[in-house]
């Protein structure tokens, strides 16, 4: 007898053990018995699963994926906006993109928050910023303030999903903060290199600016339609002065781009 035949052998013997055991005790017929254990089994199961809480949202949390009302009231609404130090996993995100090697920000200076804010769909939806820790509780406080006034922010994710390139997460309408890198057409490091710059809805809010030979620029590529009539043009998410972003963000001691003079950053909020 080879060893598959009497693999198959001690595989039928234990079969036909559970069986006698699961009649055993039993006055029934086999025929009767069976149904009977099967309900009960299915019983037990139900209450299990019935009895089983999903885990909270702390511990599965992914920016980009909506929520119900439900879980965020199991994790509780002060947990889902939380201040935290860059951890392993984090980092692991970040090294070699945003935070390139070599990169002279120190870790330590740098806080993860993990933020609910409201979607285009206009449901609560898991996201996530990295800046500077002397910000990071001003900051988690103006999200939870945006959120509770039901204000939408298409996306926030790290820019690490986009392999820390600007001009995509722009593109994509992604929210986004930390990322080591110089200002576009310079040689000037900027504010989010140290976490204390945030873009807010980005192509809705384009980077306007002349370049050398006098030629205009817009960033992201495809935010065309959005950089030029604002004041008059209907536009989602548009920030102005009078938009609570815009408020709140100045309150706090930011300043915005889209009060600057010789170029125009209406997504930018930065902290000097």
């Amino acid at each position: 007898m080879n060893m598959m035949v009497k693999n198959m052998f001690v595989l039928l013997c234990s079969i036909a053990t559970l069986w006698m055991v699961s009649c055993r005790g039993n006055n029934n017929n086999t025929s009767n018995s069976l149904p009977s254990k099967t309900v009960q089994t299915e019983q037990r199961l139900d209450t299990i699963i019935a009895e089983q809480k999903p885990l909270p949202l702390t511990q599965r949390w992914q920016a980009g994926i909506e929520v119900t009302q439900e879980e965020i009231d199991a994790t509780g609404i002060d947990n889902c906006f939380a201040v935290e130090q860059i951890s392993d996993t984090i980092f692991a995100r970040m090294r070699g993109k945003s935070w390139p090697e070599n990169c002279p920000v120190k870790i330590s200076e740098l806080r993860y928050l993990r933020l609910l804010h409201v979607n285009a769909e206009c449901k609560p939806q898991m996201g996530e910023l990295i800046v500077n820790a002397k910000i990071a509780d001003c900051v988690a406080q103006i999200f939870r303030q945006l959120y509770d006034s039901s204000y939408r922010i298409e996306r926030m994710v790290l820019v690490d999903n986009y392999n820390a390139d600007d001009e995509l997460s722009m593109r994509d309408n992604n929210t986004s903060s930390f990322n080591y890198r110089c200002v576009p057409g310079s040689k000037t490091i900027s504010r989010h290199s140290y976490g204390l710059a945030i873009d807010l809805n980005p192509r809705y809010n384009p980077y306007i600016r002349n370049d050398k030979n006098g030629k205009t620029l817009i960033s992201p590529d495809n935010a065309m339609e959005y950089a030029f009539g604002r004041d008059t043009a209907n536009i989602p998410y548009k920030i102005t002065y009078h938009d609570l972003a815009y408020i709140l963000f100045k309150n706090a001691g930011f300043t915005w781009g889209g009060s600057w003079g010789r170029m125009k950053d209406y997504q930018h909020f930065e902290m000097r």
